[in-house]
């Protein structure tokens, strides 16, 4: 078990509702949790240790919003993921712990950052600006697929790409469910091969399995509340919040 202090642990139960919460209600506090974590494990050791959290939320994400899933938009995507993947473990595998999140917090932030101003710049040009093209989508499978191998940190780059495509809130929560779960799910064995690989710099450990057991409570906690806020936020206030946290989480990033 880690050996955290009162405030530390206070930290891991808010991560854990704030978990909870991004996959039931307000996807953009996800990224609120990549930086806690970060601060409580270290930046390489947080990206297994968060990887079980998020899946214990998918599932209450997956058995609230399953049947609102745009599966149109998760086949669009699903070859670029998949590439994503392969270059995520690749650079997971090829550094380490320093140098892997010096450089790509700042890397990720500007992406995104970049990303939400040709979604708000859309908004203005109208169709002139298209996100729903084969290189965009490219870009954006490929971009969702290295960022959540590498820290966990797609929930940026798939809230613009997802609001850029018209959909509805709940469309938003089921297609995003079924895409997160599915998606986290075939990281488990990447992440566990690679602490195979090199146990002298893992990204998965007894104690953040133990750590993960101890909080599901605040993650159940947390999906229960962002099911009660979901319906309790109009349309355009839910993309609003959802595009200003993950401009925020971004920016963090950037100036990590």
């Amino acid at each position: 078990m880690p050996d955290f202090n009162a405030v530390q642990w206070s930290l891991a139960v808010l991560a854990a509702i704030l978990t909870g919460v991004s996959k039931t209600g307000v996807p953009g506090t996800g990224m609120l949790v990549v930086p806690l974590m970060a601060n409580l494990f270290g930046s390489r050791l947080s990206v297994g240790a968060l990887l079980p959290m998020l899946i214990v939320a998918d599932l209450f994400a997956v058995l609230w919003y399953r049947e609102h899933c745009r599966w149109d938009q998760i086949r669009r995507l699903s070859p670029w993921v998949a590439f994503g993947l392969v270059l995520g473990a690749a650079f997971l595998l090829s550094i380490g712990e320093t140098a892997g999140k010096d450089v790509l917090n700042p890397t990720i932030g500007g992406i995104v950052l970049a990303m939400l101003a040709v979604h708000l710049l859309r908004k203005r040009t109208g169709d002139r600006l298209n996100l729903r093209s084969k290189p965009a989508i490219a870009g954006a499978g490929t971009l969702a697929g290295f960022t959540t191998t590498v820290s966990n940190a797609a929930g940026p780059v798939m809230t613009i790409y997802v609001t850029a495509q018209g959909l509805t809130k709940n469309e938003f929560m089921g297609t995003f469910a079924w895409y997160f779960f599915l998606i986290n799910s075939a990281k488990v064995p990447i992440l566990l091969a690679i602490s195979l690989a090199q146990p002298s710099n893992p990204l998965m450990t007894s104690a953040t399995g133990i750590f993960n057991l101890i909080v599901v409570p605040a993650i159940i906690g947390g999906a229960f509340l962002g099911k009660w806020l979901l319906p309790r936020i109009p349309q355009r206030a839910f993309e609003a919040v959802i595009l200003t946290l993950a401009a925020i989480a971004s920016a963090k990033l950037l100036v990590s």
